[in-house]
């Protein structure tokens, strides 16, 4: 009976990986979606061939504005029907995920993750600064959460399905780094001054697959998935290195020291190189070749320490947080021109076919030409007071989280912007 049983239960666990395999391949995100933190291809590049607005404002081109309660630096996630987006009560410390109708704006559902016990030290980080993934019919976020960090798995009615301690959280400035989904695993990395882990998951309950201790450092990078030379690289940046760990195991694949200590930014790659960038508590761009060697190619003192990088067409586009575009040949590191457009920045651009959108700190957004020959303003356009989330692009529409201010009160929105009947 014991022997029963336990084929049972093993052949129970198989069919409940198959059907969420099955689901997952069945509600892949479409081409219109914006499923997780930079995008379908993890790299802030828009899908092209959309037809999105290059002028709007607080009333033109808005498809719809909608108040978000609370305060957070996720970007929104947009897939099948829904708008998805992570927020915090700084007030009595609550985490929740929100969920809005994609075509109207109208709230759907708002679920509590948290009741208490956010955590946050900078001013412009927030309790909710990662940005929800969608797989399947799952939705996770990561949550940094009364001396922890805390992955969570909601069904798209917003039920919490489970939910996994990942590791022990002393917090420096904020929280950052947004849960990945890939391959019938979800990474999560919790990086900090007492010894951080990265972890993959098993999306369907939460059970660890693997785990790895990080060094002891604050850093704030999201994990990223890309296959160079052969084989798929788990990236982590930061914590004063850049390595590669096999996604299934977690195994070192390659490591190399030199990258800063603290980083924001998510890496990019051509295919050869994967391209570093952080700002404390020295400036640096460095390219670092994939082979399994981490040389580094090519490395310069550039502050690109919150916006990511974009490449695009053998060229690398970055937004230096003192608010100057900038491009640089992605094989030499060679700079092709610099502008200065003003502001600060802390929104990752996002490219849309051959156009560069960048959204700075008070709501104003730059576009230009993604070229390597000269600077080509296109557009600016303002929308709100503050914005530090990045913008969703898919659909022929923009979603922005931006903040409003009306004399001390200061209300977050989801805006849509949109051509008038698109």
């Amino acid at each position: 009976m014991v022997t029963l049983l336990s084929l049972l239960r093993r052949c129970a666990a198989s069919l409940a990986c198959w059907l969420l395999a099955v689901t997952c391949a069945a509600e892949q995100p479409g081409q219109d979606d914006w499923p997780c933190w930079r995008g379908p291809t993890h790299d802030g590049q828009a899908r092209v061939g959309q037809d999105v607005p290059l002028q709007w404002g607080d009333a033109a081109n808005v498809v719809w504005s909608v108040d978000v309660p609370g305060r957070g630096n996720g970007s929104p996630t947009v897939v099948g029907s829904r708008v998805y987006l992570a927020t915090c009560d700084e007030a009595s410390g609550s985490q929740s995920v929100l969920a809005f109708e994609r075509a109207t704006g109208k709230p759907v559902w708002s679920r509590e993750v948290h009741a208490r016990g956010a955590m946050r030290k900078n001013e412009k980080s927030t309790g909710a600064s990662t940005t929800v993934s969608v797989a399947g019919e799952r939705l996770f976020i990561t949550f940094p959460n009364s001396d922890a960090v805390f992955a969570t798995a909601l069904g798209l009615d917003g039920e919490i399905l489970w939910q996994t301690r990942v590791c022990d959280y002393a917090i420096h400035q904020g929280f950052g780094a947004s849960p990945l989904v890939h391959d019938g695993r979800l990474f999560v990395v919790a990086d900090h001054k007492n010894k951080g882990r990265v972890a993959a998951l098993d999306p369907a309950s939460g059970k660890v697959l693997w785990e790895k201790e990080r060094p002891p450092s604050p850093n704030y990078s999201s994990p990223i998935v890309w296959k160079l030379f052969g084989r798929e690289q788990l990236i982590l940046t930061g914590c004063d290195k850049v390595a590669a760990l096999d996604p299934a195991t977690g195994d070192t694949l390659w490591e190399k020291e030199g990258a800063t200590t603290e980083c924001v930014t998510t890496t990019v790659t051509d295919g050869q190189r994967v391209y570093s960038s952080g700002g404390y508590p020295r400036n640096h761009i460095a390219a670092y070749r994939a082979d399994g060697t981490g040389t580094v190619d090519w490395e310069n003192g550039e502050r690109v320490y919150v916006p990511s990088l974009l490449y695009s067409k053998g060229h690398l586009y970055a937004i230096l947080d003192a608010g100057i575009a900038a491009c640089f040949d992605a094989a030499t590191g060679e700079e092709k021109w610099k502008q200065r457009l003003g502001g600060n920045f802390s929104a990752s651009p996002v490219m849309l076919g051959d156009l560069v959108m960048a959204t700075d700190e008070a709501g104003q957004t730059h576009l230009f030409r993604a070229t390597p020959e000269k600077f080509e303003a296109v557009a600016v356009n303002r929308l709100g007071d503050e914005a530090f989330a990045s913008p969703a692009v898919c659909g022929g529409r923009i979603y922005f989280r931006v903040a409003v201010a009306n004399g001390e009160r200061r209300q977050e929105k989801l805006v849509c912007i949109g051509a008038r009947g698109n």
